[in-house]
């Protein structure tokens, strides 16, 4: 994907903020204490936070949290839904906060949008000496077979390149960030996953992956046909033809420390 089309994906969550924040997940409070485990303090930035779906789960584990978000809609949403959370407008490459400020920048399903050689200087910035980097992802857990039939018939668009496990972790292996060039350095990344599930019907399912950046830049027509074929497959599998069930899931984390 290439800069003016990651930014056309990228931009396209602010028409749907309400749709994101109804159905979009949470991500494993296991997941998140691992990302936290090595933060030499309780000072957290949520990048990229979206409608707050993270930043819910940092306030959660006790941490110290703000929030930093580009699109206005979405940071409405989040300063609706969590009022006592700062929330600034802002990005990645442009964080508005001193040098120093923060002990952990933690970004959820966002920060394969950021370019990197710009916003990895810029997070090393921002991050006290020992601070931690982390990604974290929500990927379907393939190793189920309805889950893989699953992602068979949602296409890419649906079910893009970072959303099962095996290629999640290639695509995050490397996230250039920078490994020399005075203080904007970091060490070595590490990969970790976690169980986790979310609650759904068949009509709650489609909604969440009509959520997707690749289906929201759909034109109408492609889209509406390839969300009917999804409704056709839940409808003729057992597991979820029939009520609620449980998505499984894996919230998967990528963690890189501030040298």
């Amino acid at each position: 994907m290439d800069q003016d089309e990651r930014s056309i994906h990228a931009s396209s969550f602010g028409a749907a903020a309400a749709a994101y924040a109804e159905h979009r997940p949470d991500y494993a409070q296991a997941a998140v204490r691992w990302a936290l485990a090595a933060a030499p303090g309780p000072r957290v930035l949520d990048l990229g936070a979206g409608t707050g779906k993270l930043t819910a789960g940092l306030v959660a584990s006790g941490a110290e949290v703000l929030a930093v978000e580009p699109d206005p809609a979405m940071l409405a949403e989040l300063r609706r839904s969590l009022p006592g959370v700062r929330a600034l407008a802002g990005s990645a490459e442009a964080i508005p906060l001193p040098d120093g400020s923060v002990d952990a920048v933690l970004s959820g399903n966002a920060m394969h949008w950021f370019d990197m050689a710009v916003a990895g200087p810029e997070i090393a910035r921002v991050l006290a000496p020992g601070g931690v980097l982390a990604g974290l992802w929500n990927v379907l857990d393939d190793g189920v077979e309805w889950v893989a039939g699953l992602a068979r018939v949602s296409g890419s668009a649906a079910v893009g390149p970072r959303d099962t496990p095996a290629s999640w972790r290639a695509e995050t292996a490397e996230m250039h960030l920078p490994k020399s060039g005075g203080p904007a350095r970091f060490g070595s990344p590490e990969q970790s996953v976690f169980p986790h599930g979310q609650r759904r019907t068949a009509d709650s399912l489609v909604a969440t992956l009509a959520t997707r950046a690749g289906v929201l830049v759909m034109p109408e027509r492609e889209r509406e046909a390839a969300l009917g074929r999804i409704r056709a497959f839940l409808a003729d599998r057992p597991e979820t033809a029939h009520g609620e069930f449980t998505l499984p899931m894996l919230t998967a984390v990528l963690r890189v420390r501030r040298l």
